[in-house]
């Protein structure tokens, strides 16, 4: 019965792709930042940092999984077993991977990165790069690469601040304590470059390179305004009934998903039939169509 739960949780689409991003991650890592002693983020920085300062017995391999696996399943409740489960798959082929690429295959990573040699812009650049593309899929296909995501998730609102901010001060603490045990600050000053790069890859990855927008309208001219919007781009719109505040008189709040290509030309159609009508644009991360 328990067989049947376990595999009922998982999508082979799924383990693929974050099989995928294990070793893209590891890839990243190994190749780029470590040979050259950069740091990751998160829990992979930390994990680097442990196995530069202890025996050499005690690798990058073996911090991923002490370190990030506890925090998975201490998540668990919140997060969900099919998140935790995928979590846990996507840092373990992580770690396996790593541990071939540093022990077993004939790549030497000891003192330079075998790609981009002894240049810390280049490793911190490519590094970040590609470590972020196998952070983003892990995202994209349900999953996480680090453990820290996780407690940002569960203790950032207890402290008064975001996810992000809360993922951004341990990073900064990290860096800092990097500095001081390795005595040098070049290279956690590179290692930020390296975060940089890895960040704005996972959103890409994640979000895509063209971001939907949703439009708010304010109108008192919802009709004509519904009629010309669906005319002209033959997509659903929602209406929503309201009040103004001030006036008092009755207002409609016209939604509508479009993407940044179309935003001119929706301003030009409302504004055409409602020179007065209010609109505003914000970022859609994701859209999901109704079933039908």
């Amino acid at each position: 019965m328990k067989i049947k739960k376990i595999l009922s949780l998982i999508n082979l689409k799924n383990i693929v792709m974050l099989t995928t991003a294990g070793i893209i991650n590891a890839i990243g890592v190994t190749l780029f930042l470590a040979p050259v002693k950069l740091y990751d983020s998160g829990i992979s920085g930390a994990s680097m940092l442990l196995s530069q300062l202890t025996p050499e017995s005690l690798s990058l391999s073996f911090f991923l999984l002490i370190l990030n696996i506890p925090l998975f399943l201490y998540g668990a409740k919140r997060q969900g077993k099919r998140f935790t489960a995928y979590a846990m798959f996507a840092v373990f082929v992580y770690s396996i991977v790593s541990w071939l690429i540093t022990d077993v295959l004939p790549v030497d990573v000891s003192i330079a990165s075998p790609l981009a040699g002894a240049d810390l812009f280049l490793c911190a650049l490519f590094g970040g790069l590609i470590s972020g593309i196998g952070s983003g899929l892990a995202i994209r296909f349900g999953g996480a690469m680090d453990g820290i995501e996780v407690m940002a998730v569960i203790f950032a609102k207890r402290l008064g601040t975001s996810v992000g901010t809360f993922v951004m001060g341990f990073n900064i603490v990290l860096y800092i304590f990097c500095g001081f045990a390795v005595n040098s600050w070049i290279l956690p000053l590179y290692s930020i470059v390296t975060y940089g790069a890895a960040l704005k890859t996972v959103d890409f990855i994640v979000e895509g390179l063209d971001r939907s927008k949703s439009a708010m309208i304010i109108t008192s001219e919802a009709d004509e305004v519904c009629a010309a919007l669906a005319e002209e781009f033959g997509q659903g719109i929602t209406r929503i009934e309201a009040t103004g505040s001030f006036s008092g008189k009755p207002k409609t709040v016209v939604y509508f998903v479009l993407n940044r290509f179309q935003i001119r030309r929706m301003k030009e159609i409302v504004h055409s039939v409602d020179s007065s009508a209010y609109i505003t644009i914000n970022e859609v991360a994701d859209v999901f169509p109704a079933n039908r």
